[in-house]
């Protein structure tokens, strides 16, 4: 019993830390809230390419119906909500403004304080993106469906893995503030992958097979069409879908500790 006892303890002090970090995020995310509405806004575009690709002829001659694109960019849209990063521009502003060694010397990893807020944002996103969709099964009810309990169930992991898979991609690109002060400008240079690459703007079942192909060996369809798939109920094979995220994390992760272990080194070093 007291073994019992001792264990529930750890475990209420293990995370205790996370749901602190989180809480706490939470409640200084409801002060922008306005901020929040306008970047949620600003995640239409899968919505915008939904009505551009229901006009265009070409559509069904690649054989995608209506309903296919309707569940498709709408599961779009619902996942580009809810893996969205911003953490190279959070952590470059910290290292330019001074908030970055305050933050080194706390005995937490500042990984962890940048991922807590990108989870609390997306929850206080919740009822802001429940209203966008409501008003779009209202003027389009035909794009209502039900997907099933274990689709919902992947739908949600997956959709975890791949704003984890996003966030990690970001955060390796951040570590190159420790050497230059404007590597945020790599986002923007990322964005051009992730529009294309991650069936945002066009399904990758329209693209030639190579390069189809050659998509599927980066980490981006993963972040997008992966989740919009399993949620949209479209066929998609679920064991090479998560064993890539799995492939791409790891990787990522690796190669994130190494370079900040080296840029930590560089920016004391700079500090000196």
């Amino acid at each position: 019993m007291n073994i019992f006892k001792s264990y529930l303890i750890t475990i209420q002090k293990k995370i205790r830390l996370p749901i602190a970090l989180i809480s706490t995020q939470y409640s200084l995310m409801l002060e922008y809230r306005a901020e929040i509405i306008l970047w949620a806004v600003s995640g239409i575009l899968p919505l915008i390419m939904l009505s551009i690709w229901r006009e265009a002829e070409i559509s069904a001659k690649l054989g995608l119906s209506t309903e296919w694109l309707n569940r498709y960019f709408i599961s779009a849209f619902i996942v580009r909500q809810f893996t969205a990063v911003w953490v190279m521009v959070s952590f470059e502003e910290d290292n330019l403004e001074g908030r970055l060694s305050p933050f080194l010397l706390q005995p937490l990893m500042p990984f962890w304080r940048y991922f807590s807020s990108h989870i609390a944002e997306q929850i206080s996103r919740l009822p802001i993106v429940f209203g966008m969709l409501l008003v779009v099964f209202i003027f389009t009810p035909n794009s209502i469906w039900f997907p099933g309990i274990d689709r919902i169930i992947l739908f949600l992991i997956s959709l975890f893995l791949a704003f984890c898979l996003r966030f990690l991609l970001h955060w390796l690109f951040s570590m190159v503030c420790f050497w230059n002060d404007r590597a945020s400008a790599i986002e923007r240079l990322l964005l051009i992958p992730y529009l294309f690459l991650t069936g945002l703007v066009a399904p990758l079942e329209t693209f030639p097979e190579p390069i189809r192909n050659l998509a599927l060996l980066t980490p981006f369809p993963y972040i997008l069409s992966f989740p919009a798939k399993i949620l949209s109920g479209h066929d998609v094979n679920l064991i090479n879908g998560f064993m890539a995220i799995l492939f791409w994390s790891i990787l990522l992760v690796t190669l994130g500790y190494i370079f900040w272990k080296k840029g930590l080194k560089h920016y004391s070093g700079m500090g000196a």
